[in-house]
């Protein structure tokens, strides 16, 4: 450090360090520019590009839903590779990547693909590590050097995908009770079900892009000739949350049993608003505990620091200062 002060006072002068942090400051203010002046996309203008590219409803409908194009033909050579054997194994990835929101058939293979080359990838990086720069290190550091990056390189492809179902599955269950209000707006307007379910998907696309692609993906199925019945129960089993669960129940014995279908979203939709306002009430309940824990930790310190601080430093200086004496 006193090497690095005595070379920026060689070239810049006593007053060196000053003009230092001074063009650090700079540097950072023109790197936070383009970021402050960046303006955020419109949804709006989003959908607008898509459904200008794309022309007829069940052609738009299937290009919003695919989510990778045509197929990989470099996976399609090593699926004997990338997909599990096991169908209990490849049947649990292909769920947990359709509730993440990933259709395509070259999902899983594009997954196991992934875990392969981040795993390989660190390991050989971590063994280069270890025989270049830690040959001072102890067997078992060496080893968990060498071999941990591989690990984690392994695991994080998962990992994400969790925190993306997740995610997926927070974005679907805040957006269900406005999805709810216009599929009862567009039944009681005399729309079908049907009719109503793509009507609201469009509506509800720039604000809810995961919900609105999963009633896309219902009334695709529904127009390709399937059971209304099976396609919702696949659809709750996508979603796996228990809200949609719920609400498939209700369609399906207010189809069974022949009642009003409007009347049960009504009622469902009013539940639905009523739960929404209980996990935000939830949430705001927790937020005290969450902030007292926060001030513990950076607000009470640096106080008593400021309090308590000079008070010990004169102890100590006179403290000394006797022993001096």
């Amino acid at each position: 450090m006193d090497a690095v002060l005595s070379l920026i006072e060689a070239y810049l002068g006593p007053d060196g360090l000053i003009w230092v942090a001074g063009g650090a400051g700079a540097l950072l203010v023109v790197l936070a520019l383009p970021m402050l002046l960046r303006k955020p996309a419109d949804p709006m203008a989003r959908v607008r590009a898509e459904r200008a590219k794309t022309s007829g409803g069940a052609a738009a409908g299937l290009e919003r839903l695919s989510r990778h194009g045509a197929t990989n033909a470099l996976l399609e050579k090593y699926a004997a590779i990338l997909e599990p054997e096991d169908e209990a194994a490849l049947s649990s990835t292909r769920a947990m990547l359709l509730r993440a929101g990933y259709a395509h058939r070259d999902a899983v293979r594009t997954l196991t693909a992934a875990q392969l080359i981040l795993g390989l990838g660190l390991l050989a990086l971590g063994v280069l590590y270890v025989l270049v720069l830690g040959t001072e290190l102890s067997p078992e550091m060496m080893g968990l050097y060498a071999v941990g990056p591989g690990v984690a390189g392994y695991y994080a492809p998962k990992y994400w995908l969790k925190k993306r179902v997740a995610a997926r599955q927070e974005e679907i269950q805040d957006g269900f009770p406005d999805a709810l209000d216009l599929l009862l707006v567009c039944v009681e307007a005399g729309q079908s079900l049907d009719q109503a379910i793509v009507r609201m998907a469009r509506e509800i696309e720039p604000s809810y892009p995961a919900l609105a692609q999963e009633f896309l993906l219902v009334s695709q199925e529904m127009k390709a000739g399937k059971d209304k019945g099976d396609v919702l129960r696949a659809m709750a089993d996508r979603c796996d949350l228990q809200d949609i669960t719920s609400f498939v129940t209700v369609l399906i014995q207010s189809q069974a049993f022949g009642t009003s279908v409007a009347e049960a979203l009504r009622i469902y939709a009013a539940e639905m608003r009523d739960k929404r306002v209980m996990r935000a009430e939830e949430k705001a309940n927790v937020l005290p505990t969450k902030l007292t824990v926060g001030t513990m930790m950076f607000c009470v310190p640096p106080l008593l620091i400021i309090l308590i601080g000079p008070s010990i430093h004169g102890i100590a200086t006179s403290l000394g200062g006797s022993g001096a004496f």
